[in-house]
C-alpha cells in the first residue's frame, strides 16, 4: 500500500478473492467485480505515476482526482472486508448443547448466507456507481493529458550500511570536540573557576550536529563526574517530565518521582545534587520560558566542578542559558569543504577509491548546495549511492537542479526541507508509505523495531509477492532499507545489533508536514488537534505530551467509526474514544497504558471482541490481570502483544480460536487448556510462554512456520520434556530459542534430551538456555559441526556444569558468533585459554568459571571484542605457578570500547595474593567493588587467608584508539 494510492494495493486481491468459487456469487455480480478490478488497476498505475511526483509540483486537479480516489478506495475495502467477513460467517461464542440448538444454529447460518450474497451484490452494485462518478469526473476535466516526470527508482543495497553506528565517525567531530568545546569546559585542574557550576550553550542550525557533539563529549568526560544525565526536550515538552527524566537519569528511580508535582522535584534535584559533581545535558530547547524553569533547579551555588550543557537552534534561547559571566557558547560551525567532500565520498564510494573525475563537478555543486550540514550530505549521498553501483551522472544533476538555492541561515528550514524531500521521493512507494507511518511516535522517540514491523504488516504495507516468504522478514528487509538511506537513525544494542531505532527531528518534521497534506495520519499532542479537520481519520496518535495540561477532548466523533489504527501513549490516554465507536480498526496500541484495577481503560478492554477486523493488539505493560474470552472472536488477529505484564497469569482458552495469529507475546501466562495451540499453525514468534502440560508441549509440533520461540517450563517433568524435544525436530525454521525452567531438579534431562535427539536447524541465530547444561550433551551439534551452526551469533548458557579447554576451542570455532556468556561454577579446567584463532567476530565476550580456573588470553585474541567479563580464581592461579597474575591483557583485546570487567574469587587465598592480583589487573579508571566482610584494602595482614564468599568486582575502561 502507498500513501497517494490509498487502500488500492490491498483492495485488488480482495475483490479477486470475492469472485472465487466459494462465495456462488451471482453472474452479474462477477461480472461488476471483474470491472471493478480492471478499473481499479488502470486507477492504480496512474496514481502511482502521481505518487512519484513532489505534491507540490502537481497540478491542482490532479491532487483532488487522487485525493478523491485514494478516499473512495478506503470506503471500498471497508465495505468489502464487512462483506468477507459477513461471508465467512465469524463465529460468536454460543452453547452448542442439545440437538435442537445444533440445528437451529445451522439454519441461522445458511440464512445469514444467503442474505450476505445480497449484501455483497448492494455493495459490489454502490462501489460501481462511486467509481463510474470518479472517472466520469476525471473525464470532463481532461486529466489524462498531465505529463508526470517521476524519477527512476535505484537499485536497493541489500547490506546494512549505517553512518550513525558511532558519533565520533562523523568527519571533523574530533576537531570539535577536542579543540574547542573541551578547552571551554575546563574539566581538568584545581582551579577555583573550574570548580565553579559552568554552563555551555551548543546553538546551531538544525542538521549541524548539536545533538551528535553533545552525546561525543558526554560519552568522553561522563567517568569524571558523580552522577550524569543526557534528556532530550523538543517542542511543546512537558517540563515535569524533563525534571523526571533527569532525576531517573541521575540514579532515581522511576517510583520515587513519578507522582511529585513541579516543586517536588526541583526540591529534589536540589537535594540529589548537592556536593555533588555533576554533568547534565538538556538537549534540544525551543524555549527560553521552558529554559527559566529548567534553570530553577540548578540555581544553587555549585563548587565541585559541575557542568551544564544545553542545545538549541535559537540564539536567544542560547543566550537565556549563558547568563552569567562563566558561562559559555558554542556557536556549531558547518563542516569544511574538505570534511564535507570526505563524509560524503565515503558514503557513496565505500572502497575509498575517491571520487572520479566524472563526478567530481556535479559533486562540489552538491555539496555547496548542503552547506556542510552532516545531516544534508548523508542523506543526499545515501540517495546516490545505489546499491553495488553508484548512480549515472545524469540522475547527480538532476537532483541538483532540485536542491533550490542552497543552505543558509535565513532559509533553512525550507531548504533542508527539500534536501530530505528529494531523499523521500528517491525511496520506491512502498518505503515512502513505511518511513510516513513513523510520524506517529513523538519527538525523540526509541522505536521498537520490531513492534514497528510488525504495525506495518498489521496495515496492509508489507506486500508479499511470493507466499511463503514471512512478512515480518520482507519487513525487516523494508527497515533495514531505510537506514541504508538515511532516512531513520538505528541504535545498536551490546553486541552491534539494531533493536530500536530514532527519527532525526528535522526528517520528522518533513514526514509530519506530507502526512498532514496526504490526510496519513492525524496526531492529537494535547496542543494540535487536527482530528476535526478531516471527515475522514484513518490513522490516529494520541500523545498529549504535556502532562501538565489537560488534553483536549477529540472532536468529530463521526470520523470514528473509520479509523483503521490508534496508537495511544500512556499520557493520552484519558482521551480515547470508545471502543464501540471503532468499526474497522486493524491496528491497537495501547502499550505502557494502564489499564489495570480501577483504571477507565480498563472498561475498554472489554469490548475489544467486538473488534473483528483488528489485526494488531498491543497490550504490553498496560498492567492487566486478566484477558477477557470474547478475544477469541477476533479471528483476523494476527499480533497480540502481551509483554510486561506480572499479573496476567494465564490465556484463556479461546485463543485457540486466533487461527491467523502470526506473533504472540504471552508474558509467562500459562497455558492450561489443552489444544490451545492446535489451530495456531501461522505462528512465527511465541515468547515467554509458560508451560506444564505434556498435551502443550506436543501441540508447538504444529507450529511448522515458527522462528522464535522462547519457554519457561512451570516444573521438569521427563513426558513434558520428551514431548517438547519431539515437537522441536520438526520445527525446521528456528531461528531463536530460549529456554528455562522453574524447577532445577530435573532440568539437566531437557539438555541431555537435546543433546542426544535435537540438530538444530542451518539458520539457528540464537540459543540462550538459563537451565543447567553439561557441554559434553551438546556435542552432537556443538563439538562436531561448528559448520553447520554458520548463522549463530549468540549463544547464552548460564548454569554449565563443566566447561574443558576443548569446549572453548570448539566454540570459538563458531564463524558467526558475536555474543557469547558461559556461568560455570565447578568440575572446570584448572587453565583455559582463549586462544587467538578462535573467536574472530566476538563483540561481547563473557565467561565465568568461579573459584576453580584461571582464564588466559594470547595475544591477539578476541580482536574485535568491545566488552569483555571473565572469573579469576586467585588460588588456582598462584598454585599453577602464575604467580604475577599475567592474564595477558597488557596490550591486548585492541577493539575494546567499553568496560572490562574481572571477578576476583579470592576464598581460601592469602590477602596478600588478592591484593596482588587486584593489582594485576588494575588501570588507573578502574572501579573496584569488593563483596566481603574483610577488605583487601583493610588491616588485614598479607599472610591471612581470605574468607570464601570473599568476591572483588574490578571493572575498567581502555583508552579510545
Amino acid at each position: 500500500m502507498e500513501v497517494v494510492t490509498g487502500a488500492m494495493g490491498s483492495l485488488l486481491p480482495k475483490l479477486g478473492q470475492l469472485l472465487m468459487d466459494e462465495y456462488n456469487l451471482h453472474k452479474r455480480v462477477k461480472k461488476d467485480v471483474r470491472f471493478l478490478s480492471m478499473e481499479l488497476e488502470s486507477m492504480h498505475a496512474a496514481l502511482i505515476k502521481v505518487g512519484a511526483v513532489p505534491r507540490d509540483q502537481l497540478d491542482t486537479q490532479v491532487k483532488l482526482w487522487a485525493d478523491e480516489v485514494r478516499e473512495l478506495s478506503y470506503n471500498m475495502e471497508d465495505v468489502v472486508d464487512k462483506s468477507l467477513v459477513r461471508a465467512e460467517g465469524i463465529q460468536q461464542p454460543h452453547d452448542n448443547t442439545g440437538r435442537f440448538k445444533e440445528l437451529k444454529n445451522k439454519m441461522v447460518s445458511l440464512f445469514k448466507k444467503g442474505k450476505n450474497h445480497h449484501r455483497i451484490a448492494d455493495a459490489v452494485k454502490e462501489i460501481k456507481e462511486q467509481l463510474q462518478e470518479v472517472a466520469a469526473r476525471r473525464g470532463r476535466n481532461k486529466l489524462d493529458g498531465i505529463a508526470f516526470n517521476p524519477i527512476e527508482a535505484i537499485a536497493i543495497d541489500p547490506r546494512l550500511r549505517a553512518l550513525y553506528t558511532e558519533a565520533t565517525e562523523l568527519v571533523g567531530i574530533y576537531g570539535k570536540r577536542d579543540e574547542d568545546l573541551l578547552s571551554l569546559l575546563s574539566i581538568e585542574g584545581d582551579d577555583a573557576s573550574n570548580k565553579k557550576l559552568k554552563k555551555i550553550s551548543i546553538v546551531g542550525l538544525g542538521g549541524l550536529g548539536k545533538t551528535t557533539l553533545a552525546r561525543a563529549v558526554y560519552e568522553k568526560i561522563k567517568g569524571d563526574f558523580d552522577c550524569r544525565a543526557f534528556v532530550p526536550v523538543g517542542q511543546n515538552p512537558d517540563v515535569r517530565k524533563v525534571f523526571r527524566d533527569i532525576l531517573i537519569d541521575l540514579g532515581k528511580s522511576h517510583s520515587d518521582v513519578v507522582m511529585l508535582d513541579e516543586r517536588q522535584l526541583i526540591n529534589n534535584l536540589h537535594e540529589f545534587l548537592e556536593n555533588k559533581r555533576y554533568l547534565v545535558i538538556i538537549d534540544d530547547i525551543w524555549d527560553e520560558t521552558l529554559w527559566e524553569g529548567i534553570n530553577l533547579a540548578f540555581s544553587k551555588k555549585n563548587n565541585q566542578g559541575s557542568r551544564l550543557i544545553t542545545t538549541t537552534r535559537i540564539f536567544s534561547v542560547s543566550n537565556s542559558c549563558c547568563s552569567s559571566a562563566d558561562d559559555s557558547i558554542y556557536q556549531m560551525k558547518p563542516l569544511s569543504t574538505d570534511d564535507s567532500r570526505r563524509l560524503f565520498h565515503k558514503r557513496i564510494f565505500p572502497d575509498n577509491s575517491g571520487c572520479p573525475n566524472e563526478f567530481e563537478q556535479v559533486s562540489n555543486d552538491i555539496l555547496k548546495k548542503c552547506g556542510g550540514l552532516p545531516l544534508a550530505i548523508i542523506t543526499i549521498a545515501s540517495a546516490l549511492a545505489g546499491g553495488q553501483k553508484v548512480k549515472p551522472k545524469h540522475q547527480w544533476h538532476i537532483l541538483l537542479q532540485s536542491l533550490g538555492s542552497g543552505l543558509t541561515e535565513d532559509n533553512s528550514l525550507e531548504e533542508m526541507r527539500r534536501i530530505l524531500s528529494f531523499s523521500y521521493y528517491d525511496l520506491p512507494p512502498y518505503l515512502r508509505t513505511c518511513l510516513l507511518y513513523l510520524c506517529i511516535y513523538p519527538e525523540d522517540s526509541q522505536i521498537d523495531r520490531d513492534r514497528l514491523i510488525w504495525k506495518w504488516v498489521a496495515e496492509g504495507f508489507v506486500h508479499n509477492g511470493n507466499q511463503g516468504t514471512s512478512l515480518f522478514l520482507l519487513g525487516l528487509n523494508y527497515f533495514n532499507q531505510l537506514i541504508n538511506r538515511s532516512m531513520i537513525q538505528p541504535i545498536y544494542d551490546p553486541i552491534g545489533q539494531v533493536s530500536t531505532c530514532r527519527v532525526h527531528d528535522m526528517v520528522l518534521d518533513l514526514i509530519c508536514k506530507l502526512s498532514h497534506e496526504a490526510k496519513f495520519v492525524n496526531l492529537s499532542d494535547g496542543i494540535r488537534n487536527n482530528t476535526s479537520s478531516n471527515s475522514n481519520v484513518r490513522r490516529l496518535s494520541l500523545q498529549n505530551k504535556n502532562e501538565d495540561h489537560k488534553a483536549k477532548p477529540l472532536t468529530n466523533i463521526m470520523s470514528m467509526s473509520r479509523v483503521r489504527s490508534i496508537i495511544i501513549f500512556p499520557p493520552a490516554a484519558s482521551i480515547m474514544p470508545a471502543l464501540s465507536m471503532f468499526e474497522v480498526l486493524r491496528v491497537l496500541d495501547l502499550s505502557d497504558c494502564n489499564m489495570g484495577e480501577g483504571s477507565s481503560l480498563q472498561l475498554h478492554l472489554k469490548d475489544v471482541g467486538h473488534l473483528i477486523h483488528l489485526r494488531y493488539l498491543g497490550l504490553a505493560g498496560t498492567e492487566i490481570s486478566e484477558l477477557p474470552a470474547e478475544i477469541g472472536n477476533l479471528q483476523f488477529l494476527e499480533v497480540l502483544d502481551l509483554g510486561n505484564n506480572d499479573e496476567l497469569d494465564e490465556l484463556p482458552s479461546t485463543v485457540c480460536n486466533l487461527r491467523r495469529l502470526i506473533y504472540l507475546n504471552a508474558c509467562l501466562c500459562e497455558v492450561v487448556s489443552a489444544g490451545v495451540l492446535q489451530n495456531l499453525t501461522s505462528i512465527e514468534v511465541l515468547r515467554v510462554v509458560l508451560a506444564s502440560l505434556a498435551i502443550f508441549a506436543q501441540e508447538l509440533g504444529n507450529l511448522a512456520r515458527l522462528r522464535e520461540l522462547e519457554i519457561q517450563f512451570k516444573d521438569g517433568s521427563l513426558d513434558l520434556y520428551e514431548g517438547f524435544v519431539k515437537s522441536l525436530c520438526g520445527l525446521h525454521h528456528i531461528q531463536s530459542l530460549r529456554i528455562e525452567c522453574k524447577s532445577r531438579e530435573t532440568s539437566f534431562e531437557l539438555m541431555d534430551l537435546l543433546g542426544e535427539r535435537w540438530v538444530p536447524p542451518v539458520h539457528l541465530r540464537e540459543f540462550v538456555s538459563r537451565m543447567p547444561i553439561k557441554l559434553s550433551a551438546l556435542q552432537g551439534w556443538i563439538r562436531r559441526d561448528t559448520s553447520h551452526l554458520s548463522d549463530l551469533s549468540v549463544l547464552f548458557l548460564t548454569s554449565v556444569k563443566e566447561v574443558q579447554q576443548e569446549d572453548m576451542e570448539t566454540i570459538g570455532g563458531l564463524l558467526a558468533l558475536r555474543s557469547l556468556w558461559i556461568n560455570s561454577t565447578h568440575q572446570t579446567q584448572r587453565l583455559l585459554v582463549i586462544r587467538a584463532d578462535g573467536f574472530r567476530c566476538m563483540v561481547d565476550f563473557g565467561l565465568a568459571c568461579g573459584s576453580a580456573a584461571q582464564i588466559v588470553f594470547e595475544q591477539g585474541a578476541l580482536p574485535r571484542a568491545e566488552q569483555v567479563r571473565f572469573s579469576l580464581g586467585v588460588r588456582v592461579a598462584k598454585e599453577d605457578g602464575n604467580s604475577g597474575f599475567d592474564l595477558g591483557l597488557q596490550g591486548n583485546l585492541l577493539s575494546l570500547r567499553r568496560r572490562v570487567r574481572v571477578l576476583l574469587y579470592c576464598g581460601g587465598a592469602r590477602v596478600g595474593d588478592a591484593k596482588e592480583a587486584a593489582a594485576a589487573v588494575f588501570h588507573r579508571d578502574a572501579d573496584i567493588q569488593i563483596y566481603s566482610s574483610v577488605r583487601i584494602s583493610g588491616d588485614a595482614h598479607d599472610d591471612d587467608f581470605c574468607e570464601d564468599k570473599m568476591n572483588v568486582n574490578v571493572f575498567f575502561c581502555v583508552e579510545e584508539n
